[in-house]
């Protein structure tokens, strides 16, 4: 476990870590959304990631992104129903998270969000309440970047104002972009669902 040791900022992910992961029934419901058989979930999956990467990187469109997924070009009344379910499923965050965040929140301790997304999800996430939080948040759809290339986290160290990348934590709960992060010096948390790990890292004792 990160004991805090005096932290300049923190770099967070949002999926896996302020966001919990979809649920199989909102797997599904993207999955009908899509016309894709439902006994075959894991086939709508593949397809679904396989192109997802270029996408969060901001370099295709959401109808370019979903008639890749598809197979075929939806018309805009089923973009539009694929979007909304697409967002719904990464928009549940975990309370308990947000709690430990609103406690180094009040410490003054800067944070910054950066999180794989693509364009639609992120100006979603932006209107939310937890965003306040974040002294700035980058989206790699923004950047034209994903997590785990350098420029990502060249990107949010730059944003948190920190000097030494020594003194700031960055937490994931990808072990790749951990590891990634730690090669340019970053603290690194890989997070695996235990919020009072979180708290131990980034609140101080007593805090």
């Amino acid at each position: 476990m990160i004991r805090n040791t005096g932290l300049d900022a923190v770099i967070l992910d949002y999926n896996g870590v302020i966001g919990l992961q979809p649920t199989r029934s909102r797997w599904l419901q993207l999955a009908r959304t899509a016309s894709w058989p439902e006994d075959d979930l894991a086939g709508f999956q593949r397809v679904f990631w396989s192109a997802r990467e270029p996408y969060d990187a901001g370099q295709l469109s959401n109808l370019t992104y979903w008639t890749r997924v598809l197979g075929s070009r939806p018309g805009h009344r089923l973009l539009r129903e694929l979007l909304a379910a697409d967002t719904a499923m990464w928009t549940t965050t975990d309370d308990r998270v947000l709690s430990v965040l609103h406690r180094a929140h009040a410490t003054g301790l800067p944070m910054v969000l950066l999180s794989n997304a693509p364009a639609h999800l992120s100006d979603v996430l932006d209107t939310y309440h937890w965003r306040r939080m974040m002294t700035h948040a980058l989206y790699s759809a923004r950047l034209e970047v994903c997590k785990p290339e350098p420029a990502a986290y060249e990107h949010a160290l730059e944003a948190t104002g920190a000097d030494d990348p020594q003194r700031v934590l960055f937490v994931d709960d990808r072990a790749d972009n951990c590891h990634a992060a730690r090669r340019l010096g970053l603290r690194t948390l890989h997070y695996t669902g235990r919020p009072a790990e979180l708290e131990a890292a980034l609140v101080p004792s007593g805090g």
